[in-house]
């Protein structure tokens, strides 16, 4: 028997193990991404702390914890100081709830590897996410500067765009999955992951977390060209690391969810015989879609802001709403005929919508060069 203390020590150890993974993870992410970016770029990228610059990320960390801290005269000191905390937080939380992998047995006892399976984990991913925003909003209006109150602004108005986008994606993962449980919809993916299904659906997912995270090319709450670093251009020392690290465990996490929603997750070949090996087969998904990530921020330009939030409203918010029409209607054409062919008509039917848009914003662009040659 299972006495209470034992579970809760099983679950500090989680949240202890976790709480450095991602800390470790965010490190090294950063490493990875300059090395990455520097391949992509002809540059040799960070080599002199340590055997291939792989020190790098402690040498940068010792530098922020010793660096001297300001704080603007006139701002708002409480808020100031808790922006920083209520943006990094959420990054951390959100992963409490991603499956690495299946359980196992240990010292005679089942250990699942999950901190947390909750019936409503999509919900909870949803409304995690979502706090992180209030952090950066106070961040620039604490500052009490114009260029940080602009940065933060620009942030509430593009997850108010694009988080409408994000929550219409996952409605298909719901529909497919036929659960809100991360771990039920790993298991309905053993055989066949839901990108293949719903293709367009992981696309949108996939352009509206960018934006979330800001990340170029929907960097605009932190446009260094316009904003003067944005929505944390008072902060320094390890306050600014804070945001710093949020930015980063949040593309962890993102990574995390999209693994977990379209690409199978912890599945893969021998997963049965070593369930050990879902945490590898996490690492790699995380890693590839991380360098996807990278590689959209070394080749695509900034957007105009117009054009940003023209983008989120009028292209994806629509495509969004279609392709959960094109799913139920799949499903049901599938439940109602016993045919499962009918399912293959949901990813035929997303591509053909998602082709709307792309052929109309082509044709728009062309047009707007026209005019101005």
């Amino acid at each position: 028997m299972i006495t209470d203390w034992t579970l809760w020590l099983e679950w500090f150890i989680k949240a202890v193990v976790l709480i450095f993974a991602l800390l470790g993870g965010f490190a090294y992410l950063t490493y990875y991404e300059r090395r990455a970016l520097a391949r992509m770029q002809t540059r040799v990228g960070p080599n002199r702390a340590g055997p291939f610059g792989l020190l790098q990320p402690i040498a940068d960390a010792i530098k922020l914890v010793f660096k001297e801290e300001l704080s603007p005269a006139k701002a708002y000191k409480f808020v100031f100081f808790l922006a920083p905390i209520l943006t990094v937080v959420p990054s951390i939380v959100i992963a409490a709830v991603i499956p690495l992998g299946r359980s196992f047995n240990l010292f005679g006892r089942e250990i699942h590897l999950y901190l947390a399976n909750i019936n409503v984990a999509v919900l909870y991913f949803m409304a995690i996410a979502a706090i992180a925003v209030y952090g950066i909003v106070l961040a620039g209006w604490a500052s009490n500067s114009k260029y940080a109150m602009l940065g933060g602004l620009r942030s509430t108005a593009q997850m108010i765009s694009y988080e409408l986008s994000l929550g219409i994606s996952l409605i298909p993962v719901i529909l497919l999955g036929n659960s809100m449980s991360m771990v039920e919809i790993v298991e309905k993916q053993n055989g066949l992951w839901f990108v293949f299904l719903q293709p367009v659906g992981a696309v949108i997912f996939w352009i509206a977390t960018l934006a979330e995270v800001n990340r170029a090319p929907f960097d605009m709450p932190e446009a260094e060209q316009e904003l003067t670093a944005g929505y944390h251009a008072e902060y320094s020392g390890m306050k600014f690391a804070l945001f710093f690290m949020a930015e980063y465990q949040k593309m962890i996490v993102i990574c995390g969810v999209m693994a977990v929603f379209f690409f199978g997750g912890y599945l893969g070949p021998g997963i049965d015989q070593y369930p050990l090996l879902g945490p590898v087969y996490m690492f790699i998904k995380i890693f590839v879609l991380l360098f996807g990530m990278i590689w959209v921020r070394a080749t695509w330009p900034r957007f105009r802001y117009d054009r940003l939030m023209t983008f989120g409203w009028k292209a994806l918010v629509p495509l969004s709403l279609a392709i959960v029409f094109i799913t139920a209607t799949g499903i049901l054409l599938a439940e109602q005929t016993n045919n499962p062919m009918w399912m293959w008509s949901i990813p035929v039917a997303s591509v053909a919508a998602g082709l709307v848009p792309v052929v109309t914003i082509y044709q728009a662009l062309r047009r707007l060069s026209y005019e101005r040659a």
